[in-house]
């Protein structure tokens, strides 16, 4: 089951020359219920690619999405991506679940915090 997603975040920062991962503003993390390490799935809007990660927290309120290794071909600064994270959950919680949807400006200011994606996607 989809457990978090950051719709819109716009990258902020590329680094090819880092071990990997996803930086993300720590306060966005915690608005989405994603956390330190967990893996994530990131979706290019701006491209078409995805790939797979794991979030690492930037600094609070920086607003900051950093994308880190060879996922930097994959994203570059100014592409706008969503980042989802999954959850297993037994059928009886499943047919209830609602995930965390942070809705995001193009400064990556949350505007919109839905406990259910209004548009499937």
């Amino acid at each position: 089951m989809l457990k978090s997603k950051l719709h819109r975040a716009r990258v902020t920062d590329a680094q090819l020359d880092y071990p990997g991962s996803i930086g993300i503003d720590s306060e966005l993390l915690a608005r989405a219920d994603i956390l330190a390490e967990e893996q994530v799935h990131v979706y290019n809007v701006t491209t078409g690619s995805r790939f797979v990660t794991y979030a690492i927290p930037e600094k609070r309120g920086s607003r900051r999405i950093v994308i880190n290794g060879a996922a930097a071909h994959l994203a570059k600064k100014g592409d706008v991506v969503i980042v989802a994270s999954y959850v297993q959950v037994a059928d009886r919680q499943a047919r209830g679940w609602k995930p965390q949807i942070v809705l995001l400006d193009s400064e990556n200011r949350a505007h919109g915090k839905h406990p259910a994606d209004p548009g499937g996607g």
